[in-house]
């Protein structure tokens, strides 16, 4: 009885899975969005989950030119590792609801999605440039850049304000 061995999936899979999985999370990331600006107390809190909200929707656009570099239609996977960010992001503005500590933990759970955002455009921009998609390299560099000034502004307005007034309360 012969058996049929499974074909070898190579780095083209790998990046188009992957890109699946971070078009998932942008999705998701809108989604979630307002509900945080919602419940932010700081105004430049919610001042910054409004501006981001603004790039994400650039970044779904992007995801979706690459998507079309690839000759593929844009179509995401379930993202495990949002669903417990955005998961445990929901827990915080529950639990902490009308807290002096609030502001706090919802700019800890926006810096825990940047961080996974960081990651995954790293990793799709340098496999993109392994495998000679030149455009796709621009368009995944110029989110990864948004996504890391969009981590500098939250740690900054961490450092300068929120923090200080949860440790305040």
């Amino acid at each position: 009885m012969a058996t049929t061995k499974a074909p070898s999936k190579g780095l083209n899979e790998l990046f188009h899975d992957t890109l699946k999985d971070i078009y998932f999370a942008e999705k998701k990331i809108l989604a979630t969005l307002p509900k945080m600006a919602k419940a932010a107390q700081s105004a430049d809190l919610k001042a910054a989950f409004e501006k981001h909200r603004g790039e994400t929707q650039e970044h779904v656009a992007r995801l979706e030119e690459v998507f079309e570099v690839l000759g593929k239609k844009p179509v995401a996977k379930t993202c495990a590792a949002i669903m417990g960010i955005t998961e445990e992001g929901a827990e915080i503005m529950e639990e902490y609801k009308q807290s002096p500590a609030l502001d706090a933990g919802l700019l800890a759970a926006a810096q825990a999605v940047e961080h996974y955002e960081i990651s995954r455009y790293g990793t799709l921009r340098t496999w993109a440039l392994e495998l000679g998609l030149t455009e796709a390299v621009n368009l995944l560099d110029l989110t990864l850049g948004e996504e890391k000034a969009t981590d500098a502004a939250l740690t900054e307005l961490a450092e300068s304000a929120v923090n200080i007034a949860a440790e305040a309360a």
